[in-house]
């Protein structure tokens, strides 16, 4: 069985904001791209030591979400 677990590696600061996120699409930031994975995903995200982070998605999840998040917004 192929596994086609992608992991998105996310760094913080000390005071909280998403310093450096994985598989960021060019048009969000790197704070945006966390915002809109958090409320994109459910239970893919696991908190690691020392201001890290983790989403453990499908490829073809996180191929979908790349896609919304770079949509655009309608008018």
């Amino acid at each position: 069985m192929e596994n086609n677990q992608i992991m998105i590696h996310v760094r913080f600061a000390p005071n909280g904001t998403v310093t450096e996120i994985s598989e960021r699409p060019a048009n969000a930031s790197a704070q945006e791209w966390f915002n809109y994975l958090n409320r994109n995903t459910f239970d893919c995200y696991q908190a690691l030591s020392g201001g890290r982070g983790l989403f453990r998605l499908a490829r073809e999840r996180l191929d979908a979400l790349k896609t919304g998040a770079t949509a655009p917004t309608p008018s």
